[in-house]
């Protein structure tokens, strides 16, 4: 059995503990959870054991050896191996290209691909993976690529493997998939750190939790030992799961009306309405269309046919521009390459869309400016030292908000939330719920996308469903179970 030891490790940045005095151990043959809201450190401490940064004061042993890397790469070499959620693999290229790219072997001058096959072949024959080598990446499924970076990491033979956010963008068919496959990784002798904010998987794939919060350690506990109220009370203290407001208003009057929209193979006749005030759900396994659907709809990607009215207005050939004008705007799912400058400040991110608004001239109007990220920042309980620092330092949660005050800014009337709550945790979770609802109570009305079906149940008042890119059924969240709704998506 081999061990991993954290030993009174404590990390300072400038004006803030990422780490505090921690102390623990994972062991091989279990799956070890780390877990913790956004700003706990789980971060801080993933990058000390793969090498990303050092550590103040403290130190970090494998089986019974000091770890002192001067990079990821020096990690990687010596047993370190990171997934993480944004996977690496190129989608141009075949498995085995992937899995041993820079570690071609050779022959001669040339590549020996036969003997590249063959190797690639006993490692997916060793996990159990029915694969061709020579499938391309792109012609997998998202879990079935995950299952490959994985398995790109263990054609290192590590000691250590590190999942960060392993299923944030599968649904709940192919999450089972890949846990049934990191399962069998527990058989090997390699100690597995799993780091995750979706909180109800941990008893599926966890056999042991480390909680941190405000860079401490709070415990660690045996999933099967505790309960999910005992996890929340270590990650938060008593946090209030909100429940859908029974005060929300929808009116009569229709802001938004799609007609037989369609595009290539991903989206066909698509026709709904949305009602002022109305949070509106689009559900689906992956696949189904729902995050074409809202790029389509925002202007993002164009329309093969169909037409989408805004107020009663058609908008031809629709642009995030012309939408924008006509108060409809779009958070998109990848914040981090779509939604954010991540080497800008936090005053500037918030105040991207609204510059037009804000500026007089063609210059910004500092005053004006100060003014909407103040605003935005108080509003949203956005936790930043000052509006100047820089986006990408924040964590997930926070950059979430910073997404969505970005164009609250802009004054709109109807917002498209593509996965508003991927990769943060609980309690940022609930604070952008309780904006939507506190939106809905002006009479602002949302789509909301979500892979995590609870999550629409909890928000929204009227669930889209969609399949093969076709809208197939309609329901009202508080008529149906999270089952039922699970059974509907695909297709029971």
């Amino acid at each position: 059995m081999s061990e991993l030891r954290i030993e009174n490790i404590t990390k300072v940045y400038p004006g803030t503990v990422a780490l505090d005095d921690i102390s623990c151990s994972f062991e091989s043959g279990i799956v070890n959870a780390v877990i913790g809201k956004n700003g706990s450190g789980k971060s801080t401490l993933i990058k000390l054991i793969s090498g990303a940064t050092t550590e103040t004061s403290g130190a970090i042993y494998l089986d019974g050896s000091k770890l002192d890397f001067s990079s990821p790469a020096v990690a990687y070499k010596k047993g370190i191996a990171t997934v993480y959620q944004e996977l690496s693999l190129v989608p141009s290229l075949s498995i085995a290209e992937n899995i041993y790219m820079g570690r071609l072997a050779e022959k001669g001058r040339f590549v020996n691909w036969k003997q590249v096959h063959k190797r690639t072949e006993a490692l997916l024959q060793s996990m159990n993976i029915d694969f061709s080598p020579t499938t391309l990446v792109f012609r997998l499924s998202m879990w079935q690529r995950q299952m490959i970076e994985i398995v790109k990491a263990i054609s290192h033979e590590p000691k250590v493997l590190m999942l960060d956010e392993p299923t944030s963008a599968l649904a709940q068919n192919e999450s089972e998939q890949l846990f049934d496959f990191i399962r069998k990784l527990r058989e090997k002798d390699i100690i597995i750190l799993y780091i995750s904010h979706r909180l109800h998987e941990l008893w599926e794939i966890a056999d042991r939790c480390t909680v941190l919060k405000d860079g401490k350690l709070v415990g660690q506990v045996d999933m099967q030992q505790t309960s999910h109220k005992e996890i929340i009370n270590m990650m938060f203290g008593e946090v209030e799961i909100r429940q859908r407001p029974d005060d929300l208003p929808v009116s009569d009057e229709v802001v938004l009306e799609t007609k037989n929209l369609s595009y290539k193979n991903r989206f066909k006749d698509v026709s709904f309405k949305l009602h002022k005030g109305e949070i509106l759900g689009i559900a689906g396994m992956l696949g189904s269309g729902r995050t074409e659907l809202l790029d389509s709809i925002f202007g993002a990607t164009p329309l093969d046919s169909g037409s989408v009215l805004v107020k009663g207005k058609e908008i031809h050939k629709p642009s995030p521009k012309k939408m924008k004008a006509q108060g409809l705007v779009m958070t998109q799912e990848d914040r981090k390459h779509k939604g954010l400058v991540l080497i800008h400040s936090v005053k500037n991110n918030l105040s991207l869309a609204s510059f037009d608004l804000i500026s007089r001239y063609g210059f910004m109007d500092a005053k004006a400016e100060n003014k909407a990220v103040k605003r935005q920042i108080d509003d949203l309980q956005i936790k930043t030292a000052s509006a100047e620092v820089i986006a990408s330092s924040l964590s997930g949660g926070n950059q979430q908000k910073i997404v969505v005050g970005n164009w609250l800014n802009t004054y709109p009337d109807i917002i498209l939330f593509d996965e508003p709550s991927r990769g943060i945790d609980v309690g940022a979770k609930q604070q952008i719920f309780q904006v939507m609802w506190d939106l809905s109570r002006k009479g602002i009305s949302s789509i909301m996308v979500s892979s995590e079906l609870e999550e629409l149940i909890e928000v929204c008042q009227r669930i889209l469903i969609m399949k093969h890119g076709r809208i197939v059924d309609e329901v009202n969240a508080q008529d149906l179970t999270i089952d039922e709704l699970y059974l509907r998506c695909m297709g029971g």
